[in-house]
C-alpha cells in the first residue's frame, strides 16, 4: 500500500472508532433522557441485549420496550456514565467495544441503586452508519440504598 493509502486507511480506521464512541454515548443520552424514538436508531433490526441471568432480549422493539418499561417512569431517574472504550475493529463493517458502566438510578421517593458494571458490545455498519449487534451487562457491583422517609 502507498503512504497515502495508508495514512486514508488509519483516519478512516480512527474515525469508525469515533463513531461507534458517539453511538454509545448516544445510547446513554437516549436512555437517561428517555428519548426512545431516538434510541431507535442506536440497535440494529435483530440486536441482542443481555441485561442479566433473567433479561434477554432479542430484537430492536423488544430492547426498547424493556428499558422504557423498566426505566420510563417520570419517578425513574438514571444518570449511566461510561469510559475507558476498548473498541477493536474486527473488519471493514464490524467491531467489538468494552466499556467501563457507573450507572446510578433513583426509583422515586425512597430506593437508590448503584452499579459498576461491564457492557461487552458488537457493531455493525448498516448503510454508512454503526449500530449496536449485540450488547451484554456483566454486572460487578451493586449498592441499594433504601431511604426513610
Amino acid at each position: 500500500m502507498n503512504p497515502l493509502g495508508e495514512i486514508e486507511a488509519r483516519v478512516r480506521k480512527l474515525e469508525d472508532i469515533e463513531a461507534i464512541k458517539k453511538l454509545k454515548a448516544k445510547y446513554w443520552r437516549c436512555v437517561d433522557r428517555k428519548l426512545w424514538e431516538e434510541l431507535d436508531e442506536v440497535f440494529t433490526e435483530g440486536a441482542t441485549a443481555d441485561y442479566g441471568p433473567d433479561i434477554k432480549l432479542k430484537g430492536r422493539q423488544a430492547i426498547i420496550q424493556f428499558l422504557k418499561s423498566s426505566l420510563g417512569a417520570d419517578s425513574v431517574i438514571t444518570s449511566h456514565v461510561g469510559q475507558r472504550p476498548e473498541i477493536e475493529l474486527t473488519g471493514e463493517s464490524t467491531a467489538t467495544g468494552v466499556w467501563w458502566l457507573n450507572d446510578y438510578i433513583v426509583m422515586q421517593p425512597n430506593i437508590r441503586r448503584r452499579g459498576y458494571a461491564f457492557y461487552e458490545d458488537e457493531y455493525v455498519k448498516e448503510d454508512g452508519k454503526w449500530k449496536k449487534k449485540s450488547t451484554k451487562v456483566v454486572t460487578m457491583l451493586e449498592e441499594w440504598d433504601m431511604l426513610k422517609r
